[in-house]
């Protein structure tokens, strides 16, 4: 063992014991193997079940490392909702057992994005041609006689919290506010007037980058890591060693938001926007919104996978139109925040326009039409972010990748494909440091040999009958995760009209409502789609049974999918296993993962697609999935419902 994981693991000890906790295994293993690939500049992923405590796991080795080498750290997260936790909950703990071994504190900061905080300059009016949050308010009134307001109360309490918060994060307002009324009281990096804000020195963007940039361990998120690995500029403080909790989603995450857009509308109110702010003339942007409307209305919704001779020459006449549109702003004698907001929405133009001129081979292509919307809308993602994460995010540092799913088919060769670890010449290697959990005494996987394969989207017949007996014989306590919002439909309708149970369906209320729900009623069910499938963590018998519909293999016309099954290809790889097979099978243990959240849960997990036991694919999935204890015997699984309902009932 190398001196770094010994002193790491005599760390842990005393962070246990300040806890009460007890020594797992798995978290041990954890800490000495992160400590030491952190200290000989290597890649590793680690695989952590729920209940190991992958936070405390990483974070006292990462520390330590700081504590020793003086060297700034960084983490990034899937969810704020984690950052949150590290910041509040186990790094001050982790601190705390660490003052006894030097006089040393470490310093911790968040690092979000622009618009996570509220702008004062906004809040009283000085942001031009905006209203203030208090005239939002006034114009609520109307509204507001004739009776209580929503968004009228979330203005209310908005305006309150901005004349006392030290923070300005969206994150310290307690209970929290819609989008819709946030918006009203933050800017995008872009619309921000920088220099020229009269309230700089208040920022509270600006704090908080000041304090990272200070900071000796950096919290951020899979977004922000990917803007700073695939932009030209680095965003984030010089870092050295590098922990991705939530793994599994950092490629898809990156590439998200790297994803822009452009359509004939957007044209036009950059155009709108230039007359407004800057009195220049656009007629030239708004004959190119035409052109673009015009090149872009006979193209297939989907992926585009030739570019059309019309939509390459349009793109040439909206550069050259945004070209001169920025070159007039900076000649403008409007005041500097007027240009600012109007070099903004050029800028965001722009962007597309510099996506686009890259190797057509690079980029994936689709077109979409917005619900709403005059124009479609046309949109530009990187093919593959593994070249920016695995040379610019990680390159030879110590770089550890964590998540209770990152081993598929019992390799972690895909998701370090696709996190670019496989691009870095620094050695990587996967451990499963498992759980201590025991899903094989704890649960049952049950699939429904007898059932027939599923056939278009939606939910069967059969299925929905099977689902409700499912239901039945639980006596609710069920977390419906379905492939598509049509079966999630009819599972939910099926549910409603042939049980007793309360049933919650995915959109009726804001997730994080829903899911406060469905955990404080026992015998409540949930049902939903993919946002369902991952995140929810509810403890005890309100989640004794999980149903999965289908193998959720993507569209076969998503466009990201798409384009890299038809990469693969080109590679010679098979687009369905490189793609479609283990995207299916993430989700599936992800999925599956619902159900045990602790060492007392007790359910089953249901699956009502055969196919895992009749297509060859079926074993690499049920591979990636917990070892819980499996039958396709429908007596066995409603005898074990019924018992669980009697169960939670008499509790």
């Amino acid at each position: 063992m190398s001196e770094a994981a010994e002193e790491a693991a005599v760390l842990l000890d005393r962070v246990i014991e300040a806890m009460g906790g007890a020594r797992r295994e798995g978290q041990r293993t954890m800490v000495e193997e992160i400590a030491t690939a952190i200290e000989d500049g290597a890649h590793l992923l680690v695989q952590a079940g729920t209940g190991t405590g992958k936070s405390i796991g990483y974070l006292v080795p990462l520390l330590d490392h700081c504590r020793r080498s003086g060297e700034r750290a960084l983490v990034s997260t899937a969810t704020l909702a984690l950052q949150r936790q590290i910041i509040t909950k186990d790094a001050p703990v982790v601190i705390e057992a660490m003052a006894g071994l030097a006089d040393w504190r470490p310093r911790i900061a968040v690092f979000k994005g622009w618009s996570n905080y509220l702008c004062l300059n906004r809040v009283h009016g000085g942001y031009p041609g905006e209203g203030t949050l208090f005239d939002a308010l006034d114009a609520l009134d109307a509204a507001q006689a004739r009776g209580p307001s929503a968004l009228g109360e979330e203005v209310v309490r908005l305006r309150e919290w901005a004349k006392t918060t030290d923070t300005g994060d969206r994150d310290d307002l307690v209970p929290g506010v819609a989008d819709r009324a946030w918006r009203q009281v933050s800017v995008s990096k872009r619309e921000c007037l920088g220099r020229a804000c009269p309230m700089i020195e208040e920022c509270f963007a600006q704090a908080a980058r000041l304090e990272a940039a200070e900071a000796d361990l950096v919290v951020t998120n899979h977004s922000l890591f990917g803007i700073h690995c695939t932009g030209e500029t680095d965003i984030l403080p010089q870092f050295g060693p590098v922990i991705i909790d939530e793994a599994h989603e950092l490629a898809d995450r990156v590439r998200d938001q790297s994803t822009l857009a452009l359509s004939a509308g957007m044209l036009a109110r950059i155009a709108r926007t230039l007359r407004s702010r800057t009195k220049i003339e656009a007629g030239d942007l708004e004959r190119a919104a035409e052109e673009l409307g015009a090149a872009i209305a006979p193209l297939p919704k989907g992926l585009v996978e030739e570019r059309p001779g019309p939509l390459v020459d349009v793109m040439l006449l909206v550069d050259e139109a945004l070209r001169r549109a920025a070159s007039a702003v900076s000649d403008s004698r409007a005041d500097s925040a007027d240009k600012t907001l109007a070099r903004a929405a050029v800028d965001e133009a722009r962007a597309f326009i510099d996506a686009w001129s890259k190797d057509p081979d690079s980029m994936i292509l689709s077109v979409s039409a917005l619900q709403g919307a005059e124009s479609d809308l046309i949109s530009i993602s990187p093919l593959d972010v593994a070249p920016a994460l695995g040379l610019r995010g990680f390159g030879e540092r110590g770089a550890i990748l964590t998540s209770a799913t990152l081993s598929l088919g019992g390799s972690f060769d895909a998701i370090a494909r696709e996190c670019g670890f496989m691009m870095s010449s620094a050695e990587f290697k996967g451990i499963d440091v498992g759980t201590p959990f025991d899903p094989a005494s704890q649960a049952i996987m049950y699939i429904a040999r007898d059932l027939p394969d599923p056939g278009a989207p939606g939910l069967g017949e059969e299925a929905r009958d099977r689902l409700v007996e499912l239901a039945e014989a639980s006596g609710g306590g069920l977390l419906g995760l379905f492939s598509s919002w049509k079966a999630a439909e009819a599972g939910a309708q099926a549910l409603r009209e042939r049980t007793g149970l309360k049933v919650y369906m995915q959109g009726d209320e804001t997730l994080s409502a829903l899911v406060d729900r469905f955990r404080e009623e026992e015998d409540s069910c949930l049902v939903g789609t993919l946002s369902l499938w991952q995140g929810v963590d509810v403890i005890g018998p309100s989640c004794r049974l999980v149903v999965i519909d289908r193998i959720p293999f993507p569209h076969r016309e998503d466009p990201v999918a798409k384009a890299r099954s038809i990469d693969a290809g080109r590679r010679g790889f098979s687009g369905f296993q490189t793609v479609s097979l283990t995207r299916a099978a993430l989700l599936m243990a992800q999925g599956a993962g619902r159900l045990l959240r602790s060492g007392g849960d007790r359910g089953v997990v249901a699956l009502l697609d055969r196919r895992l036991l009749t297509k060859s694919y079926g074993a690499f999935i049920l591979r990636s999935m917990p070892r819980m204890w499996p039958t396709t015997d429908r007596e066995v699984v409603m005898g074990a419902l019924s018992r669980l309902a009697d169960g939670a009932a008499g509790k």
